[in-house]
């Protein structure tokens, strides 16, 4: 999956053969990660089940944000997708901004995916570090990246059918045993029945649960990247459509039966809450089957997000938005870009060494964190569109509860000690961004005169 295409690979007719559904399933698989199988866990934690509402207006602002995205790309489609958009609205500083906040978002969903790697592998191995478990992991990544697009795709794309069984899976043995079928001494708590019971924590939980309910949506601004690759790019709104049906689906029929199937209390960030709604039914194998898929989603996720950090940098550098060093690459080892990997590999060690330092709350930290930053960009892709295309008030409308869902997500996590601290790790992204683009202005690309549009395309 090619999440930014090197200048150099534009002409190439043979990527541009997808067809739409192809598009939606490539667009699932990337998107299915552990801030879906552990993020929810923290979600349900926070707000119980009313967790169900969150990812319902999650998935409506999602839905916002794609449905713009997928209007300037058959209008106009571009290899830098979101990133030349923001350009083409508001100039190189807004498309400088984006590139490289996307770039922090992944570089923070990597260490997100990291660590929640290693808590899962610790429950075969509880008495080995963190850190250990999360440097095999980063080696094996890159390993994967090093193979290049093909050896990518492969591992990708089977990676992808596993993590949507497991949800499969399941869906199967909870709906089994909620009906019966499973015979087992087990009594659910069912659906609430007072409001204090669907919201045990009252609408602040609420409100700071819509951060990780975005957060496993993250991954469908992907498809308006990758829409340039599509045989028929009219067909772009349809595979992100059809995409988002199919997860809002899973999503919903899991979760449900989860918080059905187990009380409040008793879900942990520990593990999965699939396998603490089937924990009393004592399955010998569901944990350690279950916990085994979790651990290729998340590697999945994190590979993808190297692989794509990887291009991105690339592209920004031949955009003249990174130091032309990391656009060189190594013709011996299939056109690798060595400097923009290497830069990406610092990360993934910073990634451990603050697994190492901070093992307790560093998931939810950097959750959170990566999850704003994303958000960050879904709100520039609002407001792109909102000068770029014609839009009639109906759909003024849409984007304006889109921001609103946005910014609901963002404010939220302030509303939760556990988690503010990724707030401000955010800002701090932010503000490091802003300041170098204030500075780039200023020195570099006044002295340029104006530009054109689409430098990161």
């Amino acid at each position: 999956m090619d999440f930014f295409i090197p200048n150099g690979q534009k002409n190439e007719s043979k990527d541009k053969n997808l067809k739409w559904w192809q598009l939606s399933l490539i667009g699932v698989g990337c998107t299915i990660g552990t801030g879906f199988f552990l993020g929810s866990t923290i979600g349900i934690e926070t707000t119980g089940p009313s967790i169900v509402f969150s990812f319902l207006l999650a998935a409506i602002g999602t839905y916002i944000v794609y449905r713009l995205l997928a209007k300037m790309t058959a209008e106009d489609p571009q290899e830098g997708s979101f990133c030349y958009y923001a350009n083409k609205a508001y100039g190189r500083w807004a498309g400088f901004s984006c590139g490289w906040n996307y770039w922090c978002s992944n570089i923070l969903i990597m260490g997100s995916q990291l660590t929640a790697l290693s808590i899962l592998s610790r429950f075969w191995f509880p008495n080995i570090p963190l850190w250990l478990f999360a440097a095999g992991y980063a080696i094996l990544s890159i390993m994967v990246v090093i193979t290049g697009n093909k050896g990518f795709d492969k591992v990708e794309n089977l990676l992808a059918v596993i993590k949507t069984a497991a949800i499969v899976m399941f869906i199967i043995l909870a709906l089994a045993a909620v009906f019966g079928l499973i015979h087992g001494d087990v009594k659910h708590p069912g659906f609430p029945h007072s409001a204090r019971e669907l919201f045990p924590k009252g609408w602040k939980g609420f409100w700071s649960s819509f951060i990780y309910a975005f957060y496993a949506y993250g991954g469908i601004e992907v498809i308006g990247l990758m829409a340039i690759r599509l045989k028929k790019k009219e067909d772009a709104p349809k595979a992100g459509i059809n995409m988002l049906i199919v997860l809002v689906v899973i999503y919903i029929i899991s979760l449900g039966l989860a918080v059905y199937m187990a009380a409040h209390e008793a879900f942990t960030e520990k593990e999965s809450p699939f396998v603490t709604a089937l924990d009393k039914y004592h399955f010998a194998f569901f944990p350690h089957v279950f916990n085994g898929a979790i651990i290729l989603a998340g590697f999945s996720t994190m590979t993808a997000s190297l692989f794509g950090v990887t291009t991105l940098l690339v592209t920004l550098a031949d955009g003249g938005d990174a130091p032309q060093f990391f656009s060189k690459k190594l013709k011996r080892f299939k056109q690798l870009p060595l400097p923009s990997l290497g830069l990406a590999t610092v990360g993934l060690i910073a990634s451990i060494i603050t697994a190492l330092l901070l093992p307790g709350k560093i998931y939810e930290y950097i959750t959170t964190a990566a999850g704003i930053l994303i958000l960050f960009n879904w709100a520039f892709i609002i407001i792109s569109a909102l000068h770029i295309l014609k839009i009639k008030i109906g759909g003024k409308i849409l984007a304006f509860i889109g921001i609103a869902l946005i910014f609901a997500a963002i404010s939220g996590t302030l509303m939760e000690k556990e988690i503010r601290m990724g707030f401000f790790v955010s800002l701090l992204f932010v503000a490091i961004i802003g300041l170098v683009s204030f500075f780039m202005q200023i020195m570099v690309w006044k002295k340029e005169g104006n530009n054109p549009l689409g430098e990161l395309s």
